[in-house]
């Protein structure tokens, strides 16, 4: 019965202490990944794992990789403008899926105005272009934690 105890004690500690996992996506036809590549870096460099999956993904090899990683964050970079049905279908999906748990964000270039659309649709933060990266980390460690995991 101890030994049952003291592992389930173990599993917990591991848990909440294991790096953050964030798979960043470029969804739709969106050919510029330089930002998402330079932000992918900063949050290796503070400590977070990262998974990039590159160019033109879809929004269900987007899901299917997150769900495969075991991730705690999905990051959008998108900078083609059509933000906003792409995060309506990605947030669909997941709903669709009963995929609970795996916070959403957005970056790149899109209106002020945007940002309420994207919010009130469900995701999570949304980093326009010009964010610091000391206030996206910053933003994802408390997005994790208030989740109860770190």
């Amino acid at each position: 019965m101890e030994k049952q105890s003291n592992l389930f004690l173990y599993e917990e500690v591991v848990d909440k202490e294991r790096p953050i996992r964030i798979l960043i996506a470029k969804p739709g036809l969106d050919g510029h990944d330089k930002g998402a590549k330079v932000v992918a870096k900063a949050l290796k460099d503070a400590g977070m794992e990262v998974i990039y999956i590159g160019l033109r993904q879809s929004t269900d090899s987007i899901l299917n990789a997150a769900l495969e990683e075991n991730v705690d964050i999905i990051g959008l970079s998108i900078l083609s403008g059509s933000h906003v049905p792409i995060c309506r279908e990605l947030l669909g999906k997941m709903g669709q899926q009963g995929i609970e748990g795996i916070k959403v964000v957005v970056g790149g270039v899109m209106p002020r105005a945007d940002v309420r659309v994207l919010k009130d649709l469900g995701i999570s933060e949304v980093f326009r272009g010009g964010s610091s990266f000391d206030d996206i980390i910053q933003a994802l460690r408390e997005m994790v934690r208030g989740a109860g995991r770190h």
